[in-house]
């Protein structure tokens, strides 16, 4: 799964540092062949792209949008990942 840094401008102590916050990021691969990547800890952020490279750079803008309008989420450990079967 894919980390992606995001910086933002957030002073601490008032010094202008700016913090770093690392996200998990999902990404699966629709039936169109388009690339979709979500953000599990905010709400409303994802988006879709045809490669891999622009899906990464939209993401990141998408999450910086997303950081804009909510709250700073505390983050769960990421453990992973279970394709789970069942009869249909």
């Amino acid at each position: 799964m894919p980390i992606i840094n995001i910086c933002y401008n957030t002073p601490l102590n008032d010094l202008g540092y700016f913090m770093q916050r690392n996200f998990d990021v999902i990404i699966e691969k629709d039936q169109d062949g388009f690339y979709v990547a979500s953000v599990p800890v905010l709400k409303g952020c994802y988006t879709q792209a045809k490669s891999l490279d622009v899906l990464m750079e939209r993401i990141k803008e998408v999450i910086e949008l997303c950081l804009e309008t909510q709250d700073i989420p505390s983050t769960n450990d990421f453990i992973g990942v279970q394709r789970v079967a069942i009869s249909a």
